[in-house]
């Protein structure tokens, strides 16, 4: 019951983030990137830290640790999807990162040693086609800002991979404020950095930066780090990727993009490798090696 109630509460997740490629659209128009993310992760800071308040004097040096690594590949993979955009198309942006989900169960297999079902891999390399279907257009040069968005993928599939090998040991309120705040505080050094501290935002970017900050991080990743407490982070990973297919409906509805044969397509895809991964229970390693618990 707990893990079908774990697998509901990353779809609700996906399906969040999904709204939140809307809510991101309109706060572009009046803040720029690195404005947002500092933002976000500010309110996100103070939100969570209110949730572990009783909790916070009772930190330990190991939440310490955890908590600060899962901030910097959280920082990272935001940091680094933001300035690939700047290089590159939204398309292979989106298709680029969502390449996190075929190198989380790697990272568990090197790092952990841990076997990983026939399922789950075709399920990881599914849920990429499916996102490649919904957001490449033709032709696929490689360029610069490809080349950070893949680094990006690299930091979110840590970040996945993290926080189902912590909340197995650490307070999940804990973690996510910990996560949260280095993360704060490296967008504001960015922030900083480059030059964009002047805030000159629209009625309507604060309302969006408001729900990216409350709703899509302090809310999705409090309820992720709970939910992987009970889902293994590689099917958490290809669940997750069911963003690309909430973000295409919310298009549709509140973008009033045209729905096409791709869309579909794509999402089915999506759909097929998340139903597979988790029949993958019962199926046999792609690879022997013994499994190391962390």
């Amino acid at each position: 019951m707990r893990r079908n109630l774990s697998i509901a509460g990353l779809i609700l997740v996906t399906a969040i983030w999904g709204g939140g490629f809307v809510a991101s659209d309109i706060a572009l128009d009046s803040l720029t990137p690195m404005q947002i993310m500092a933002i976000r992760f500010f309110l996100a800071t103070v939100l969570l830290g209110l949730v572990s308040i009783r909790d916070l004097h009772l930190i330990t040096g190991g939440e310490l640790v955890a908590g600060s690594l899962m901030g910097v590949a959280l920082f990272v993979g935001f940091a680094l999807q933001i300035v690939g955009l700047q290089y590159t198309t939204p398309s292979k942006n989106a298709f680029l990162t969502s390449l996190n989900v075929v190198m989380v169960p790697f990272i568990a297999f090197i790092v952990l040693r841990k076997h990983i079902p026939w399922r789950v891999v075709v399920g990881a390399f599914l849920s990429v086609l499916g996102v490649g279907v919904l957001s490449l257009n033709d032709g696929f040069a490689l360029g610069p800002g490809d080349a950070l968005s893949i680094l990006c993928a690299v930091g979110f599939a840590f970040q996945i991979f993290l926080t189902g090998i912590f909340v197995k040991r650490y307070s999940a309120s804990t973690l996510n404020f910990l996560q949260m705040a280095v993360a704060f505080v490296l967008s504001l050094f960015g922030l900083f950095f480059s030059g964009q501290a002047k805030l000159e935002a629209s009625v309507q970017g604060w309302w969006s930066v408001l729900y990216l900050g409350l709703i899509s991080t302090s809310l999705c990743y409090l309820i992720q780090t709970l939910c992987q407490r009970y889902v293994e982070e590689t099917k958490a990973a290809i669940i997750l990727s069911m963003e690309a297919v909430f973000g295409t409906v919310f298009s549709i509805i509140l973008l009033h993009e045209h729905v096409t044969l791709k869309m579909v397509a794509g999402s089915m895809i999506i759909l097929v490798a998340v139903i597979i991964t988790n029949l993958a229970d019962s199926g046999k390693s792609v690879f022997n090696r013994k499994k190391i618990e962390p």
